[in-house]
């Protein structure tokens, strides 16, 4: 990374789980950092709570015109309705894939371990993820565990709204490691 602000790049799109993309954002603005709402087509997000629909968003920027070198980590907020749409969309995919290739922080929570699947960068990856996608992940060769996070690298994975707060820490731990380095 630079020393210009940390900028960290969030895929969302409708049927996005609402509380999954509002708190990591909090808390890496928190500590610094500078979020990017993407979305393909640009427009509005449509965030969910559960089945439910809660806030919509303006996306700051297009995912199909967003360049995945200029962002320091991108997160993945879950959500049945809206990870299943994102692993669909092929610029979302592809922004994806072409992120996994900088080898910079990837933090997923929850339903967005499918995007990565589609993506093709979890073979051989220690992950965890919403228990339901245990065999999809295992189909593509991840090692899935239980746990609350798991980090392997630069991927940062976690399972459920209730494993946000150790979700966000490890992000923010590895975007702002207190030794200074990156």
């Amino acid at each position: 990374m630079t020393n210009s602000p940390t900028r960290v790049a969030f895929l969302a799109t409708e049927g996005t789980e609402q509380v999954e993309w509002e708190q990591p954002w909090q808390a890496l603005t928190s500590a610094g950092a500078t979020p990017v709402l993407l979305t393909p087509g640009g427009g509005e997000v449509q965030f969910f709570e559960h089945v439910d629909r809660g806030k919509s968003v303006p996306a700051d920027e297009d995912v199909a015109r967003a360049n995945p070198r200029s962002f320091d980590a991108l997160v993945l907020p879950g959500g049945v309705i809206g990870s299943d749409f994102l692993r669909a969309d092929d610029t979302a995919v592809r922004f994806v894939r072409e992120f996994a290739e900088t080898g910079r922080p990837i933090a997923a929570i929850c339903h967005a371990a499918w995007i990565l699947i589609e993506a093709g960068v979890v073979k051989d990856k220690i992950i965890t993820s919403y228990p339901s996608l245990r065999t999809d992940l295992a189909n593509a060769g991840a090692n899935w565990v239980d746990r609350r996070v798991v980090q392997d690298g630069a991927l940062i994975t976690s399972r459920k709204p209730d494993d946000l707060d150790a979700f966000s820490s490890t992000l923010i731990s590895h975007l702002f490691p207190s030794d200074g380095t990156t």
